[in-house]
């Protein structure tokens, strides 16, 4: 950001369209694409896929460059594949499950989902998906109103499937370990797996893998972060020791700032963490309660048959691809180029 006389050259994600303006930019090279987050309601899954931006996110990304002076913005294709874009970005709300529009909407009590004046209204079918999931959760009942368990879902800032097993953990005595795999998975994932390095971050993140469970990886790996923390290390350590390890130093502290938050939540909600450590089992039933949609069984082609007739396939970054056991619990199903 400093002026210098030196040549500056800066590679961007689609994040610099608007909320970046670096001085002395003169000239723009766009590729037109950009990866997008999107909800399938047909798979119930994530999907992150490569998609051509509009013309708008086209014209944001030119304007990144003569700001101060003129400026050359040079795109990647042609006037006529310009010209045939929508005019705009989809709207977030026509890209997301709607699941907790919807919870948060019936416990402020204001109104129906299917009534409300959205500027951009979301479809049917999406409004459909997102009671199905509340009813898969126990959160709506025929009648689609609030059961107790949806108004204490209700009350949590995060995804009604996490704030699921949090609820779920309470009862199952587990709800010092679950608010910290809660947590996780509320954030971008810590480790970091470097295409060009991938065997390299697999071989560091060994030690954090456990056998029969990612999600019980994820408590190795709090204990490392939280010892590390207690022994008053110096940030420049404590991050050098991170990077060896491919982890993130930012995504571990989120994850830190997160678990505080919805520890703070529970206690407000009168839910007491167990002194006693839990069992595996308590652990996955609480879990299992926020994914009951995210079940797999191993066919003879070796994918994963799920519900609603999907096919997945174990991430390549996980401790049980080579195990590749007869069945799985995901805690999330994402499609990129599969599933």
């Amino acid at each position: 950001f400093r002026a210098h006389g030196a040549r500056r050259i800066v590679l961007a994600t689609n994040v610099a369209e608007t909320s970046l303006t670096v001085p002395g930019i003169h000239y723009v090279v766009d590729t037109g694409l950009a990866r997008v987050n999107r909800y399938s309601y047909r798979n119930k899954v994530e999907q992150l896929q490569i998609e051509k931006v509009s013309r708008a996110s086209a014209n944001q990304r030119a304007g990144r460059c003569g700001r101060v002076a003129a400026g050359v913005a040079i795109r990647l294709y042609d006037e006529d594949d310009y010209n045939a874009r929508p005019q705009y970005t989809d709207p977030e709300i026509l890209r997301s499950s709607l699941a907790h529009v919807i919870l948060r909407m019936k416990a402020l009590r204001i109104g129906d989902v299917e009534d409300f004046p959205f500027l951009e209204a979301p479809t049917p079918r999406m409004i459909t998906d997102g009671y199905q999931l509340l009813a898969e959760l126990g959160a709506v009942d025929a009648q689609k109103q609030l059961t107790p368990v949806g108004w204490q879902l209700a009350k949590f800032p995060i995804d009604p499937r996490i704030a699921r097993m949090i609820i779920a953990a309470k009862q199952e005595s587990c709800l010092r370990e679950v608010l910290i795999i809660a947590s996780a998975l509320s954030v971008q994932d810590p480790r970091d797996r470097p295409f060009d390095k991938s065997e390299a971050a697999d071989r560091a993140h060994a030690q954090f893998a456990d056998a029969k469970s990612d999600f019980m990886s994820y408590l190795m790996l709090w204990d490392f972060f939280d010892e590390s923390i207690k022994h008053k290390q110096s940030n420049r350590k404590l991050a050098q020791q991170l990077a060896e390890l491919f982890l993130s130093q930012r995504r571990m502290r989120e994850w830190r700032d997160i678990h505080g938050q919805l520890a703070s939540l529970t206690a407000e909600l009168g839910l007491q963490a167990n002194e006693k450590p839990a069992t595996e089992d308590q652990i996955h039933r609480a879990l299992l309660a926020g994914l009951l949609g995210n079940i797999g069984f191993k066919n003879e082609e070796g994918e994963y048959l799920g519900a609603r007739g999907i096919k997945f396939m174990i991430f390549p970054g996980s401790g049980l691809r080579k195990a590749q056991p007869k069945w799985v619990m995901a805690g999330e199903l994402v499609d990129t180029a599969r599933l």
